[in-house]
């Protein structure tokens, strides 16, 4: 159905969606949110979508996005129109977004926000800029 402000969240890949209703926490906000799984799709064969009725995400929150969900296209919604549409892309850095690896790494002993570089997207890979270390995508754990 259709929502009369918020956001919409298409083309995600089937297998993120749930990773991305997590990673925004959508299942703790009491806004409505609608979304729907294996859907058919020309450009990724199976996608999600997800609705979320009065919130529009911050740049923070759409490098999450795109983090696991690279094929995404967030559409603004106002009184039922378009009022904007982009696809996602990929951060060249993530800042207190991702956790580093390292256990031993500053940023996991003391109160240092994360920095990490994008090093390579498929699959994901980062580099933290304290302690050098790489992050693998499967190793990835969101702040």
């Amino acid at each position: 159905s259709a929502i009369a402000n918020g956001t919409v969240i298409d083309h995600i890949p089937a297998e993120s969606l749930f990773q991305v209703i997590r990673i925004l926490q959508l299942d703790q906000i009491n806004n409505e949110v609608l979304f729907g799984t294996n859907l058919d799709s020309k450009k990724l064969g199976k996608k999600g979508i997800v609705k979320v009725r009065d919130k529009y995400f911050k740049n923070r929150e759409i490098n999450k996005i795109a983090m696991v969900a690279h094929s995404a296209t967030l559409i603004e919604i106002k009184d039922y129109l378009v009022v904007k549409k982009k696809d996602v892309s990929y951060p060249k850095e993530v800042n207190n977004i991702v956790k580093c690896f390292n256990p031993n790494c500053v940023t996991n002993k003391e109160d240092v926000p994360s920095k990490l570089t994008v090093v390579e997207h498929q699959p994901m890979r980062l580099k933290c800029h304290y302690c050098e270390k790489f992050t693998s995508e499967q190793n990835i754990v969101f702040v």
